[in-house]
C-alpha cells in the first residue's frame, strides 16, 4: 500500500469526511453520515483504493 494521496487532497478528505459524520448527530440525524467514515479513513492512512485502481496519484512525487 503506497500513498497516493497529496496534502490538500488528504485536507479535502477530511473536511468532506467531517461535514458527512456530522449528519449523524446534527441535522437530519442520519446513519448515511457514516459514509464520512470512508474519506476520513482514507485521508489518515494516505491511500485511496479507487485511486489506485484508476491510476490518479495526487501525491505529486
Amino acid at each position: 500500500m503506497q500513498a497516493n494521496i497529496g496534502k490538500i487532497d488528504r485536507i479535502i478528505r477530511i473536511v468532506a469526511g467531517l461535514l458527512l459524520l456530522s449528519l449523524v448527530f446534527v441535522g437530519p440525524q442520519t446513519l448515511w453520515g457514516l459514509v464520512g467514515l470512508v474519506p476520513l479513513a482514507t485521508a489518515f492512512i494516505s491511500f485511496c483504493p479507487a485511486y489506485k485502481l484508476i491510476g490518479v496519484d495526487t501525491l505529486g512525487k
